[in-house]
């Protein structure tokens, strides 16, 4: 009788699908894999404990350094966790523009994964078309808050600079080209055979596994979960903000829920442009001692921030959980388990859109 070897295949920790350094170690049984397990620490860059004892405002600018694709949320969840502790409310107008700033750090984070699903599953095409409209939606930041990436813009009491009536004028018109060519990629994306062939019913996350795993952010979603951290945000309430969600749990889901939260993006952000009231942009406040515990919603999930200060606002203590940990959790013990091929395994650990650089800050 013919001998069945199990096999342990590793893939990574350096691989032409991955934006950074992770290494996943499958057990297999010909193509289909038994189990699998997730092996970081290549890139641990020890930022909390860089952070304690520095005063707030050097603090701001390590925090949005923790991750370069979302840096815009961790700007703006350190800032809002100490106004927390301070008591400092922003002008309208200034949370308006955060909410601007922080939609187009979902749009551009959003699009760079979905390139990467596509380019692991050999669409090119596509995938450098999404590529190509991450440009627009990154030069439509740097209109914003004068950078690309790192911007520091959100600040205790308000955000740095105003938007000019004309570069609003502009921003309209890259959202109306954006909106177009994303309806036409998704429905490439939604129709094209190699696409749904490779991404239906592929790494499936139920709902119970995803709650078990306490997935969150699209991963979560994408299984029924109907939680995100901007439905309490009292700007996106005015915005009347409503997640998306989908029930499919598979990598096509996860997908289609990062597509459809764009154009959701696209339609917050012409409100707010609408909404935003004529006003200051910057309110003042002085940064006080105490300690909060503050979440907000990143592109990949709920991030929090628990930060501790003394009376002169120098952090004492700061820890960070960021969304990664538990989508990467709920993908190695469920999304992965019993894929039915190896060549699925990257695909699937993509869908999940892990950032390691937030894991291992």
């Amino acid at each position: 009788m013919k001998k069945t070897v199990d096999v342990a295949m590793p893939i990574g920790p350096v691989h032409p699908c991955w934006k950074e350094p992770v290494r996943i170690k499958c057990e297999t049984k010909g193509e289909k894999v038994l189990a699998a397990e997730v092996e970081m620490g290549y890139m641990k860059k020890g930022i909390e404990r860089i952070m304690q004892g520095r005063p707030w405002q050097e603090v701001m600018f390590l925090a949005e350094r923790v991750c370069g694709i979302c840096s815009i949320v961790h700007n703006m969840v350190f800032t809002e966790t100490m106004e927390e502790i301070s008591g400092i409310v922003p002008p309208e107008r200034a949370a308006f523009l955060r909410v601007i700033a922080n939609e187009l750090d979902r749009m551009q984070s959003h699009l760079i994964a979905n390139f990467s699903y596509c380019y692991t599953i050999e669409h090119e095409t596509l995938a450098m078309y999404l590529l190509n409209e991450r440009e627009t939606v990154m030069d439509m930041i740097e209109l914003l808050t004068g950078n690309r990436v790192n911007a520091a813009y959100m600040i205790p009491g308000g955000v740095r600079y105003d938007l000019r009536e004309e570069d609003a004028a502009t921003m309209r018109e890259h959202l109306d080209r954006l909106e177009k060519n994303l309806r036409r990629y998704i429905k490439m994306f939604e129709g094209g055979p190699l696409i749904a062939l490779r991404s239906r019913g592929i790494g499936v996350l139920t709902e119970e596994e995803a709650l078990e795993a306490h997935a969150v952010g699209p991963t979560g979603r994408a299984s029924g979960i109907p939680v995100d951290c901007r439905s309490n945000h009292p700007t996106y309430r005015k915005l009347g903000f409503e997640p998306v969600v989908r029930t499919e749990g598979d990598n096509y889901a996860r997908i289609m829920v990062r597509f459809e939260e764009f154009m959701q993006s696209i339609g917050l952000i012409r409100r707010a442009l609408a909404m935003m009231p004529e006003g200051p942009v910057r309110g003042g406040g002085e940064c006080k001692g105490g300690e909060a515990r503050y979440s907000g919603e990143a592109p990949r999930g709920e991030l929090t921030y628990f930060i501790r200060t003394d009376r002169y606002g120098r952090v004492e203590e700061i820890a960070i959980q960021t969304p990664s940990i538990m989508n990467i959790d709920a993908c190695a013990h469920y999304m992965l388990t019993e894929v039915t091929s190896l060549a699925d395994v990257t695909s699937t650990f993509i869908s999940s859109d892990p950032c390691i650089a937030c894991n291992e800050r």
